[in-house]
Formats: structure tokens, C-alpha cells, sequence
């Protein structure tokens, strides 16, 4: 017998209060984001009407096609098949499902309504080596409206030689997500030899940095990975160099670095139950709005991954926040 869905079981937990173990960095509120009536009313169905609410996301991406190819499906091979993903988007109540066009365009339809979209405006495969990593555009944000998204997203690859083209294209997704108030999540992803050089990309210096980049450009949301300390932090830049933080606090440094955007945590490649349930409510912890986990969940068989998901919504509701 299959496990239950989430959406079955009647899971949104946006009227659940928040948990009172241990004082909480409260995430920044709608009100104080500085965002149009178009962005406001999109993001506010995005925290508050799908997925676990109370300020909360849950984000399923499947953008790993285009950026790993099709190796990443072959652990779960019903994985392969898009809307695998889009039936654990639904019946696990997301926030949202986050791809590129092709997979919108030919298997949203069916979903519309139930399943909020999340549009990738921009990608590269990984065949060339990231040293020069820069992503071109695959949509437009006019194509979001079209396909009745609630926000866009794209990718920076900060400190990769490429940086000057990468910034000059995003002034123009986020001149047309401001015209369309289209909300805009960041991937902010720090490349190339320069950071490998100063800690590498999963450094408390290059995570930091990136997100506070992602701030800078305008992101509404930032998508980041968590720090990994290492004995190549002793090659960043001071003080990051000698700073002795927990992995909590080395992320909330990066949440206070983010600012008024609101965090996701990047799930990387598949761990454990007890990892991932560990990531997630330490990011929590330290002041994140949510996660985007994809490979830890679809990469698992449909009852797991529904199982996981249910905690997931569990440990949410004890962050929820009333709209403010």
C-alpha cells in the first residue's frame, strides 16, 4: 500500500504557531522588503498558501537535467519521467517546483493551479569545466507570465571570470521582473579559480560573499549552500581566516549577510534522513525561510520521499511566522 501524500493528509501548517525552543532569528516580514503589489502578492501565495505556510518554503527543483544530464536520475529511474517531480510537488504540498522552460512548457499544463512554478530564466550544462562558469539565458520573465509562474529564477556564478557578463545579463531580468512583478530567486553560486584560490566555493568567505552579492543585484530571494569548514580557510581572506564559528553561526552569518532577502538552502548531492533533517532545521535555526532540496528527495522511491517530506513539514511548522 502507498504511503499517504502530504496534501492527503491535510499538512499545511501556515496556522501553526511557532515553536518556542531556544530564541529564533525572526526572518524578515513581507511588509519590510520593499516589494511592488505584484511581488508582494505573488510571494505572500508562495509563503503562506502552498506548501507548509507561516512564512515558510519548500522548494522541489529540476534543473538538474540541464546542469548534471541525465546521470542524476539514474538511482530512482522513475525520476527520469518530469512528472515523477511534479507529482511529489503536488501530492507532498511545495511551495514549488523550480525548472527550465522545456519541462514547463510541455508538462506544466497538467499541473497548473495545483503545483505554484518557479521558472529558471538561465543555465549551462556541466561538460565544460567551471573555471570561466557563466549561464545563458533559457527564458524570459515574460515567459513566466505566460505560463502563469509566481517567481523566476537565476543563477550568478559569483567570482568567476565571467561575472561582468553574468551581472549585465541579470539588469535585464530584473528590469522585466520589476515591470512584471515577478519575484526573483538567486542562485548564488560562488566559481572559478579565483575562489578556489581564497577557501573554495563551499567557504564561509565565498558563501557569504555570494549572498551578499545577491542582495546587492537585487535578488528577492537568495539561494545559497551551506559552509563547509575546511583546512582551506586558512587561504581566505582575513578575518574569515580565523573566525571559529559553529556550522549554525557560520550560517547566520550568511543569512545577515543576505539582508532582506529571504535564504534557501541548497540540498547538494543525497544524504541521509538524519543529515538532512539535521541541515534543515539548523538553517532554520539560524534565520533561513526555507529549503530547496531536490536530489534528496527525488532521487528517493515515492513512499520515501513522501515520508521525508512529512517531516519536513513538521519541522516547518515550528518556524511559522503570521504574514506581517
Amino acid at each position: 500500500m502507498s504511503e499517504p501524500s502530504v496534501r492527503a493528509m491535510g499538512a499545511s501548517s501556515a496556522t501553526v504557531p511557532a515553536g518556542s525552543a531556544g530564541v529564533r532569528p525572526r526572518r524578515p516580514p513581507l511588509s519590510s522588503l520593499g516589494l511592488s503589489p505584484g511581488k508582494t502578492t505573488r510571494l505572500r501565495r508562495l509563503l503562506y498558501d502552498h506548501g507548509p505556510g507561516g512564512g515558510t518554503l519548500l522548494v522541489l527543483p529540476i534543473d538538474q537535467g540541464l546542469e548534471h544530464g541525465p546521470v542524476d536520475f539514474f538511482s530512482n529511474p522513475e525520476s527520469l519521467d518530469p512528472r515523477y517531480q511534479y507529482e511529489l510537488a503536488r501530492d507532498g504540498n511545495f511551495s514549488a517546483i523550480a525548472l527550465h522552460i522545456g519541462l514547463a512548457e510541455k508538462y506544466y499544463p497538467e499541473f497548473a493551479g495545483e503545483v505554484p512554478l518557479i521558472l529558471k530564466l538561465n543555465g549551462k550544462t556541466g561538460i565544460p569545466s567551471d573555471a570561466q562558469a557563466f549561464s545563458s539565458l533559457t527564458g524570459t520573465v515574460e515567459d513566466a507570465v505566460r505560463l502563469g509562474a509566481d517567481a523566476v529564477g537565476y543563477t550568478v556564478y559569483v567570482g568567476s571570470p565571467a561575472q561582468d557578463r553574468d551581472f549585465r545579463q541579470f539588469v535585464d531580468v530584473r528590469r522585466d521582473a520589476d515591470r512584471f512583478g515577478m519575484p526573483v530567486v538567486v542562485w548564488a553560486y560562488p566559481r572559478g579559480e579565483a575562489v578556489a584560490k581564497k577557501g573554495g566555493k563551499e567557504s564561509l568567505y565565498a558563501i557569504d560573499y555570494a549572498a551578499r552579492v545577491a542582495l546587492e543585484l537585487g535578488a528577492d530571494i537568495v539561494k545559497v549552500n551551506y559552509p563547509v569548514a575546511s583546512e582551506k580557510d586558512a587561504d581566505s581572506p582575513p578575518p574569515y581566516n580565523s573566525l571559529r564559528l559553529s556550522p549554525e553561526e557560520a550560517f547566520h552569518k550568511v543569512v545577515e549577510s543576505a539582508g532582506r532577502a529571504l535564504v534557501l538552502v541548497s540540498g547538494g548531492e543525497k544524504v541521509g534522513d538524519a543529515e538532512l533533517l539535521g541541515k534543515v532545521r539548523s538553517s532554520m535555526d539560524a534565520g533561513a525561510t526555507g529549503i530547496i532540496f531536490g536530489r534528496n528527495l527525488w532521487q528517493r522511491p515515492r513512499d520515501d520521499a513522501l515520508r521525508l517530506t512529512r517531516d519536513l513539514h513538521a519541522i516547518f511548522a515550528e518556524y511559522a511566522q503570521p504574514v506581517g
